[in-house]
């Protein structure tokens, strides 16, 4: 049977070879969507308990470090008395790596049970992440608070040799690995003008490729150096590092981190800066228009809050073009839906009224919400055909008309002259000034069968940070700040111009051209460059 279909399909002027591939391609769909199933369910935020697990785990392991760190650097009187001082740094620093280490241990059972496809109470990962919250910011306080019994002035001494740290296994975990103990002292005792050697020396590490050790010197300033001239752009650098690790998990960090940094300097002069970085971790999360849309709408409401409160700034043209890519991806979404209801259950099923309902509905959300999609000229047509079958041909007709008027290179403008003979609409003009606009650029059979594979929305990203870049030639944010001890130059100091946010925020792009014009820009895997900040 299965060989009667291909010489039937070879009849009508379609290759094996093609048949093949797409088999292959619906295969690999079908594969990739069994893939997402299988990561586990999706919360309303958007997040599989996988990745919140792996975010957890990320957050609880950075804690340990930064613990495990501070107490080998306490600076406290170990007599050898058995009592146990409350008051002792150590001991505080102690208990605390104790509850990070408890939850720790907590979280990894439980993504081991999720490995296994084993059951589980999966509310308990709302209290894990609550505890994990509470236990961070806890975190912090303490060891902002013991800064002082690490500080090298310390005139007190102690006896007390923290236990070495093991390296990593090598080999298979048969050989001993080299103990990473390169900036203990660093990070173990406080000095004047240490920030800076941290500041510098984590930058270093960063762009080595070796993020966690980044973090851990970016976070000893922060918690050890409240009064630094660097603790801004400390905090900042790590919302960077995650972002320039790329993986799912570091993605949603470096989304967090940049919403942290913006709720403490709401009005630094790169806040517009890490509003757009915030929307692209969640582009660089988006999947294809089939598939769950989450992270696109995530991202279309964070771009319209940064083009709402940033309206002069150098940025406006990204976030633009950023947006209708996102808003063609959300677009496409709907009419995919729209085709299904329209082509397969209401024509299919000979005129079920639920098919034609659900098919007008999205189409409509397109009109109304996406009025420069690439396809507009598809959406009014089948728009328009819904109100024919509803027998309102006066709804119907506007549809076609604008249709013609506005799309006159459209393969549909001949049909909705029909319809609208049929129907005995005049037929409007087209637009003088549409007629020589080039039509939306279509995606090819293999590109199509390449974003099946890669399970990736065609969108425009910037790969790089806004204090780092990916090849760096010296020129960075962070380099002119390392220069000027920690204040960036003259040109991003002052605020730029903002205003207040509003309830409702209106689309960006209110653009009068129609969609039909819009071709595809710069892929994915091509970030654009960074644009340095200008007086």
């Amino acid at each position: 049977m299965f060989f009667s279909h291909v010489r039937k399909v070879q009849r009508h002027g379609i290759s094996r070879l093609a048949f093949f591939l797409a088999g292959t391609g619906a295969m690999i769909a079908l594969l990739s969507s069994l893939t997402m199933a299988q990561t586990g369910s999706q919360t309303p935020s958007g997040l599989s308990n996988v990745q919140r697990l792996d975010v957890m785990r990320s957050k609880l392991e950075a804690l340990r470090r930064s613990l495990d760190s501070a107490i080998a650097g306490v600076n406290a009187k170990d007599s050898g008395d058995k009592t146990k001082d409350a008051d002792d740094p150590r001991a505080r620093l102690r208990s605390l790596e104790k509850e990070v280490g408890s939850l720790l241990s907590e979280v990894n059972d439980i993504h081991a049970k999720e490995d296994r496809a084993e059951k589980y109470d999966a509310s308990r990962l709302d209290g894990l992440e609550t505890s994990t919250t509470e236990l961070k910011n806890r975190v912090d306080a303490v060891l902002q608070a013991t800064a002082g019994a690490r500080s090298t002035n310390t005139a007190t001494s102690t006896s007390y040799k923290p236990k070495p740290e093991k390296g990593k296994r090598r080999l298979f975990g048969l050989l001993p690995g080299k103990q990473n103990d390169e900036y203990a002292e660093l990070t173990g005792s406080v000095a004047p003008g240490r920030d800076r050697v941290l500041f510098i020396d984590a930058a270093k590490e960063v762009r080595k490729g070796n993020h966690e050790t980044g973090r851990l010197l970016f976070t000893t300033i922060i918690t050890t150096y409240p009064d630094s001239p660097y603790l801004a752009l400390a905090k900042l650098a790590i919302a960077d590092s995650f972002y320039l690790e790329g993986t799912t998990s570091s993605l949603i960090q470096a989304g967090q981190a940049y919403q942290d940094w913006l709720t403490y300097f709401p009005t630094d002069s790169l806040s517009c800066d890490a509003m757009l970085k915030v929307a692209e971790t969640e582009m660089r999360q988006m999947g294809l228009s089939d598939r769950d849309i989450s992270h696109a709408r995530k991202a279309e409401q964070r771009l319209k809050v940064m083009l709402q409160q940033c309206p002069k700034t150098r940025l406006r043209p990204d976030a633009e073009l950023r947006m209708r890519e996102v808003q063609d991806n959300l677009a496409m979404h709907n009419l995919q839906i729209a085709r299904f209801y329209y082509d397969a259950r209401y024509k299919a099923s000979k005129g079920a009224k639920g098919g034609l309902k659900g098919a007008q509905d999205r189409l409509k959300e397109i009109v109304e919400k996406y009025p420069n999609f690439c396809l507009m000229d598809e959406v009014l047509f089948r728009y328009a055909t819904t109100y024919q079958e509803e027998e309102e041909p006066d709804e119907a007709a506007k549809l076609y008309q604008q249709l013609v008027r506005d799309y006159p290179n459209s393969q549909y403008v001949d049909k909705a002259k029909e319809q609208l003979n049929i129907i005995g609409a005049p037929i409007p003009d087209p637009d003088p000034f549409k007629k020589d606009l080039p039509l939306c650029e279509k995606v090819g059979f293999m590109a199509n069968m390449m974003q099946q594979i890669s399970d990736s929305a065609n969108v425009t990203t910037n790969h790089d940070g806004i204090l780092f870049t990916r090849n760096s030639d010296g020129s960075d944010l962070i380099d002119q700040a390392i220069n000027k001890n920690g204040v960036l130059p003259e040109g991003v100091q002052h605020a730029m111009q903002r205003t207040a946010p509003a309830r409702s925020v209106v689309p960006a792009n209110n653009s009068s051209q129609p969609a039909n014009s819009a071709t595809r820009t710069t892929p994915a895997t091509t970030p654009t460059p960074t644009p340095q900040p200008k007086p």
